[in-house]
């Protein structure tokens, strides 16, 4: 039996601290795996649904983006992807009668932890203006309430729609479609704040703005650079094809401020051995300083430029522009300023050069550690010249490997959300419907809360997701929502942004990837784009949580029925009925997806082209792909201050909370921890076990305070300092984005510890 949701907050005002394990996985994650899924599941359900998990014949994992491998185990999921299915196919249900129960500023006092604890939504449910709680809705007077909110607006520039990773493919177009018949590109989603940094510099530097490796790649690679990423975590999975590539003769180098067990070592229980000692990954750590990653590769690139025959003459020649400026910018790089930059040793950076120079096939991964700082465009960019001087994009084994952190992320960019569409888009929609998209580019994230704040956004409607706590600037996010005249909020469980409203509020719940849809056509599948581009189906096997829930694509063509009425130019009723007709629209809109329904029904899927990898031709404005040379930049740090780095912990997917532990870090019971490093920590007087409020400090003067976190001395790189969001998000100023991205800089954050008024 499913046991039953926590009825109170837990108490987190005593985390128990122990040494950082050395390895991930193994029996340990097992046992984690399958007590939380009996938690949530029961015994039967719990083997039911994790055996469907990234089966050809079933659904996508709703956690990470990783690819999956053409011969599936049986258990093909990790610990967090155990985590995420058990939290979806939870027995546990919220219902009428817990609103009934709870008001608005109730739930806004609870943690995202107890929220999501409840369980599935089962029944829409509307806040009206001046109402306490939220009450029971028909879902026909739900679409009204959204209409009449959309039709008094001035413009449909005042509507945001936000698109979580997690939503379909065949959603997503739907939902891009609908905003756009309306009349807006405010098409914000999640990618704009974690991989748009490497979207803006792959786009400007081979031509596409997605990773150019293909999962056969890491086997085949001689050298796998890992930076500013931590997949033990974040993408388990992915510490199998590390193994793989390892066992096949290559070398991996993490580059990251804190040590993380799962690249130290990796204990696959797929194998006898890794149910005991394991492999180890990692050949060399260089433990950098926040921000430091454009400096090392500069310096990498000056000294490949300084070794006679290192450079791949014909490639640069053949197929790239901009060498020569590029050359003499990382010519000039300076020893003593990378040092500074990087906190690293000459001899580290000159052994990782004799590692480069030692392999053919080089591919380099990053995440959020390197596309979240000011600076993180130059920075990607500069990993790009990096692996063109040696021809490293465009042969087998070799090239750049962003890795997504949400399981469709990259299909939903693929689709059109994004409020800066590509004219060439924008004209294939106006020829397969005929009507004329806007033009004007709309809000991003970062601008969408500016609008909301300001007056010029008034009605905010999300696909998925939980916008308040993943975004930047807590309490200027939060004031930013109250003031719109209607939230709105498709969700499969409770988040904190169901507790932030505007004046008027929706909550419209949803299928999970592990339910199965029925609509008027018969039973329906969805696709999905993992992060190496791979395109697939996915098939919910459970019944749903409730006869009251819509599938996002309902939903979506349900809204746009009644909110654009009968002068739509889209014939939505048919989309809803039977989704192989929106993939036959897809096909017709979208390079690449091509006779897209006789190539989905292959159980491995498609690959997606690719032109850098796939014929070493690069779509950019020169027509070649694109060396640059920008200023090195990195953090500068006051004295008496550290550099945040906002971070996940192991019991946690994004913004949620599966339980209070990080194993891995040896934290437990409590959240509210700030890592820093012993040296930093004598020189500061904080003792371990003390407790402090992080207070941010940034150029506009504000304080923003993060209070009662308790130390804990920990390896980090020195002046570094770590501690997990989305509770430190209110450290993060809104105007403090990437250039070019305007993604929000959550790891590079200044701040100064004071002793709590809690301790």
């Amino acid at each position: 039996m499913a046991s039953k949701p926590p009825k109170g907050d837990p108490v987190q005002d005593a985390p128990k601290v122990a040494e950082p394990k050395r390895s991930a996985a193994g029996l340990t994650a097992i046992g984690h795996s399958l007590r939380m899924a009996h938690q949530q599941m029961g015994v039967k359900r719990t083997a039911l649904t994790l055996l469907s998990v990234n089966q050809k014949n079933g659904f996508d994992c709703p956690g990470c983006a990783w690819p999956d491998p053409e011969h599936r185990h049986t258990a093909e999921f990790c610990e967090n992807g155990a985590k995420a299915v058990a939290e979806e196919a939870t027995l546990r249900r919220v219902t009428p009668e817990f609103f009934a129960e709870h008001t608005v500023a109730d739930l806004a006092g609870r943690s995202g932890y107890w929220l999501g604890q409840q369980g599935r939504l089962t029944h829409p449910v509307y806040l009206p203006e001046g109402g306490d709680r939220y009450e029971p809705v028909t879902w026909e007077r739900a679409f009204d309430i959204v209409a009449e909110e959309i039709g008094a607006l001035g413009s449909p520039d005042e509507a945001v729609f936000y698109t979580s990773g997690r939503t379909s493919n065949e959603a997503a177009f739907l939902y891009q479609l609908f905003a756009r018949e309306l009349g807006t590109n405010n098409l914000p989603d999640c990618s704009n704040m974690c991989h748009e940094s490497s979207g803006s510099a792959l786009s400007e530097t081979i031509g596409v703005g997605k990773g150019s490796v293909l999962l056969e790649d890491l086997h085949r690679s001689d050298l796998i650079i890992v930076a500013g990423q931590n997949p033990g975590t974040n993408h388990p999975r992915m510490l199998s094809a590390l193994e793989k590539a390892k066992a096949n003769g290559a070398r991996i180098i993490s580059v990251n401020p804190l040590p993380e067990a799962g690249l130290e070592r990796f204990k696959n229980p797929q194998t006898p051995k890794g149910l005991t000692t394991g492999a180890a990954l990692t050949d060399l750590f260089l433990q950098i300083r926040l921000g430091g990653d454009q400096a090392l590769f500069r310096i990498l690139n000056k000294l490949i430029l300084d070794t006679p025959g290192a450079v791949d003459e014909d490639f640069v020649r053949d197929h790239t522009h901009g060498y020569e400026d590029f050359a003499e910018a990382a010519r000039a790089a300076d020893w003593d300023a990378t040092l500074t930059a990087t906190g690293l040793t000459r001899e580290d950076i000159e052994e990782c050069l004799r590692m480069v120079l030692a392999s053919k096939r080089v591919i380099v991964c990053w995440a959020m550690g390197l596309t979240q700082h000011k600076h993180s465009v130059p920075m990607i960019r500069e990993i790009v010249n990096f692996l063109l001087l040696r021809g490293n994009i465009g042969r087998p084994g070799a090239g750049v490997c962003p890795v997504r952190g949400h399981s469709n992320v990259q299909g939903d960019r693929t689709m059109g959300i994004f409020e800066r569409p590509a004219p060439e888009f924008l004209d294939a929609l106006e020829k397969e419907f005929g009507f004329a998209p806007p033009r004007e580019h709309g809000y991003d994230v970062v601008r969408a809360i500016r609008a909301l704040r300001d007056g010029r956004a008034k009605v905010f409607f999300a696909m998925g997701g939980n916008f308040v706590s993943a975004s930047p600037d807590t309490e200027v996010t939060e004031a930013a929502m109250r003031r719109a005249r209607l939230t709105v909020h498709v969700s499969t469980k409770l988040n904190r942004s169901h507790a932030v409203t505007g004046a008027r509020a929706l909550i419209l719940p949803t299928l999970g990837r592990t339910e199965r849809d029925l609509q008027g056509g018969g039973e329906q599948f969805v696709t999905v784009e993992d992060s190496m581009g791979m395109v697939h189906a996915s098939r919910g096997r459970l019944e749903p949580a409730s006869g009251q829930l819509l599938s996002e694509p309902a939903i979506v063509c349900r809204l746009a029925r009644r909110v654009l009425g009968s002068g739509s130019k889209v014939p939505w009723e048919e989309f809803e009925k039977d989704y192989a007709t929106i993939r036959d629209r897809i096909a017709r809109v979208i390079p690449g997806f091509e006779d897209f329904n006789a190539r989905v029904a292959n159980p491995s899927g498609f690959t997606l082209p690719h032109a850098p990898r796939d014929e070493r031709r690069f779509p950019t404005a020169t027509g070649k792909a694109n060396f640059t040379a920008a200023p090195v930049e990195y953090p500068e740090l006051p004295k008496g201050r550290l550099l945040l780095q906002t971070l996940r912990s192991h019991d946690q997917y994004n913004t949620t909370i599966y339980g209070l532990d990080d194993r891995y870090r040896g934290i437990t019971n409590g959240r509210r921890v700030v890592l820093v490093n012993p040296e930093d920590a004598r020189e500061l007087r904080l003792a371990d076990g003390s407790y402090v409020d992080l207070v941010g400090e940034w150029k506009d003067g504000v304080e923003r305070r993060a209070p009662g976190f308790r130390v804990v001395h920990y390896p980090t790189a020195p002046g570094c300092a770590a501690a997990y969001y989305p509770e430190t998000n209110v450290l993060v100023p809104l105007d403090a984005t990437a250039n070019t991205s305007n993604t929000p800089a959550s790891k590079s954050v200044v701040v100064r510890l004071e002793q709590s008024t809690t301790d």
